[in-house]
C-alpha cells in the first residue's frame, strides 16, 4: 500500500495537492506562485501536469502521464487529468446496474468524459470553464466587466448586467450536461473548482449527481497503488 506519498497535479490556474498517510487522504489547493508548502519531498513527489510547469524542479521519473494509464480505447493524447478521473470514478463510484459514468470536470476548461462501466473511453466535450467564458467577456468587450459576487440569479432573464452575464455563462455550462445526461443510462460525477457552484443549477435531480471535488487527485492514489502492487 501507499504511505506517507504527496501529490501534485499542476493545473491551468492552480496547483492542486494530496497528502496520502495510514489510508488517509488530504487534499488542498495553492497558487501557482507560492511556495512549496512545508513537508512536501520534491524528490518523492507524484506529478501530473496540464497547465505550465511551477518554478520549482519537478522529477521527470515521478510523472503519471496519460500513456502510463491503463484504459481501454484511451489515446495518449487525452488530458492526464481526465484520465485519472476516469480511474477513480471507475474505482470508487458503486455502480451496480453498469451505468456508463459522465464526468464533468469544472475547472478552467470544462471537461466532459464519458466512460462505460468496463472501463472504456466513449468521448467527451470540452467548452471554457466558469471563470474563463467571464473573462474572456471582459478582455473582449468594452463595457463588460467579471462580476465582482457569483450569486447566480433565479429568473432566467435579467436587466442588471452583471446578474445577465452570470446567468448567461451558469446556462451555458449547465445546459450542456442536461443536454447529455440521461439519468436511466449515466451516473453524473461532478468534480473541480467550480462543482459546487454549478451542482445547484443543473436540472438532474441532485439524488442522481455524484460530486466528488477531488477526483483526479483521488486517481492518482490510485493509479500509484496499483503501479506498486504490480512492482
Amino acid at each position: 500500500m501507499v504511505s506517507d506519498i504527496n501529490f501534485l497535479l499542476v493545473g491551468n490556474s492552480r496547483l492542486h495537492w494530496a497528502k496520502y498517510s495510514k489510508n488517509q487522504s488530504q487534499f488542498f489547493h495553492t497558487k501557482k506562485e507560492q511556495k512549496v508548502p512545508e513537508n512536501i519531498d520534491l524528490d518523492q513527489l507524484i506529478w501530473a501536469s496540464v497547465g505550465k510547469l511551477p518554478n520549482f524542479l519537478l522529477k521527470k521519473e515521478n510523472e503519471i502521464k496519460t500513456k502510463d494509464i491503463q484504459l481501454s480505447n484511451l489515446p495518449d493524447y487525452f488530458g492526464v487529468d481526465r484520465a485519472l478521473a476516469c480511474i477513480a470514478a471507475l474505482k470508487i463510484i458503486e455502480n451496480p446496474f453498469k451505468k456508463d459514468l459522465l464526468i464533468a470536470d469544472f475547472g478552467t476548461i470544462l471537461s466532459i468524459t464519458k466512460l462505460n462501466s468496463n472501463g472504456s473511453i466513449i468521448g467527451g466535450q470540452l467548452l471554457p470553464g466558469f471563470l474563463t467564458q467571464l473573462k474572456s467577456m471582459e478582455q473582449n468587450t468594452k463595457n463588460l466587466k467579471v462580476p465582482k459576487k457569483y450569486d447566480i440569479p433565479i429568473k432566467d432573464f435579467l436587466i442588471n448586467t452583471e446578474e445577465a452575464i452570470l446567468k448567461g455563462v451558469i446556462n451555458s455550462l449547465t445546459g450542456v450536461i442536461n443536454s447529455l445526461i440521461n439519468p436511466e443510462k449515466d451516473i453524473l460525477i461532478i468534480c473541480g473548482g467550480d462543482s459546487q457552484l454549478l451542482t445547484k443549477s443543473l436540472k438532474t435531480k441532485k439524488e442522481n449527481i455524484i460530486n466528488a471535488p477531488d477526483l483526479v487527485m483521488e486517481g492518482m492514489i490510485i493509479h500509484h497503488q496499483s503501479i506498486k502492487k504490480l512492482a
